[in-house]
């Protein structure tokens, strides 16, 4: 059964393998361009830092050197019912060092398509096992009428346990201000 977490709120994850999805709808855009909105993953050391850049996970780099997150790819429109992106995880081969696994939802070209995630409902992340089971999920309902890219949720370990928690915190630079903050 799953559990449905508020912003802030921490459950542990008791799989070892595991997909997190991530959902969202639009609004019709008074700009005339669709949306692209793309799931990106910040596996951090000790230090809340990327343990290397190739643990930055996204489109355009799907896996991380150990194996352990793998990026489905990138769906361009968001359309239809159900996870819009997913990544799977497999804990059994995360690299040691790693602490933190953080999930980054960024409107691609916003400035330019002049979006922000106001005009975005239905988001959220969930985590799923391997048997198709939700464990947790956090439905965001915020309303970032300026931010254009979203930390939904970041999974991380307390001593040997991996757990989840819900952060919904937004910026509006995009996901230029994550890699700041995590390189």
């Amino acid at each position: 059964m799953a559990i449905n977490l508020q912003k802030g709120q921490r459950e542990n994850l008791n799989a070892q393998k595991f997909t997190i999805g991530l959902g969202w709808d639009t609004n019709a855009s008074s700009t005339g361009s669709g949306f692209d909105l793309d799931a990106s993953v910040f596996i951090l050391g000790a230090n809340s830092k990327l343990l290397a850049d190739e643990y930055f996970v996204f489109y355009n780099n799907k896996q991380s050197p150990d194996g352990a997150v793998v990026h489905a790819g990138d769906n361009t429109t968001g359309d239809g019912d159900g996870d819009d992106e997913s990544i799977t995880v497999d804990l059994s081969k995360i690299n040691p060092a790693v602490n933190e696994i953080c999930v980054v939802v960024t409107i691609h070209e916003a400035a330019e398509r002049k979006q922000n995630f106001g005009q975005v409902r239905n988001s959220f992340i969930r985590v799923v096992d391997n048997d198709n089971n939700v464990l947790v999920k956090y439905d965001l309902d915020e309303d970032f009428s300026i931010e254009t890219a979203v930390e939904f949720g970041r999974i991380y370990k307390k001593d040997t346990q991996w757990k989840f928690e819900a952060i919904g915190a937004g910026m509006k630079g995009g996901l230029e201000d994550y890699i700041k903050k995590y390189s």
